[in-house]
């Protein structure tokens, strides 16, 4: 059973994700906050595997939350989930932390499985979401993170997991669509992020369009 935290400021919201959640029969909600100024204190508290974080909330939003538990060490992975999916509010909510990113539309399967993701060291970004990040660095990449002055070249079998990450898929999916085991994508996907330094999966997509490994 994993541990939610629900951060969203429309009580209405908070209970009916409560309840979706309930159904599943995986995941408990154990902690709830209608902006970002409890959170720190919550998290102290009830050390929730995951935080459910809106980002249009009153006092605190959730790029200020994000940024906050960044100040704070605090490491518990946060799974933004809203109604917006703005390139500038993806990618600041990247920049500060962010491990997940969906749209609020979205299953409850999907949703499900992107906080088993986040709550076993994954990140989880919806591909919809992915691509539009894609596609709006392609156009204007002075907003991605910045280049590293050298990194390890990937072999063609990195790059050909690259790819597969920049298209959305899971890394059971990759490991179905190159015959291999999970284990070892999950190694091999380590193994990416170390070369091109970066701590997750979206900032390596970005960081290997900007510097011309992929193309969207």
């Amino acid at each position: 059973m994993y541990k939610v935290m629900l951060v969203d400021d429309q009580k209405l919201i908070r209970d009916g994700i409560r309840s979706l959640l309930a159904i599943s029969g995986q995941i408990e909600v154990i902690a709830e906050a209608a902006d970002g100024t409890h959170v720190i204190a919550l998290c102290q508290a009830q050390q929730p595997d995951v935080i459910l974080l809106d980002l249009s909330m009153p006092i605190m939003d959730g790029v200020q939350t994000l940024q906050a538990l960044q100040q704070a060490n605090i490491e518990i992975p946060v799974l933004v989930l809203t109604t917006f999916d703005e390139h500038d509010l993806v990618l600041n909510s990247i920049q500060a932390g962010a491990k997940g990113f969906l749209l609020k539309d979205v299953s409850l399967d999907t949703l499900v499985s992107a906080i088993a993701a986040l709550a076993n060291g994954q990140s989880f970004f919806q591909p919809t979401i992915t691509e539009r990040l894609l596609t709006q660095v392609k156009k204007n990449p002075k907003t991605t993170f910045s280049k590293p002055s050298a990194f390890e070249p990937l072999s063609d079998k990195e790059l050909e997991i690259l790819h597969l990450m920049a298209a959305g898929y899971s890394n059971k999916e990759i490991a179905t669509a190159l015959y291999k085991s999970e284990g070892t994508v999950k190694n091999q996907c380590s193994t990416i992020l170390s070369k091109l330094g970066v701590r997750d999966r979206t900032r390596a997509v970005l960081l290997a369009l900007e510097l011309g490994l992929i193309t969207s």
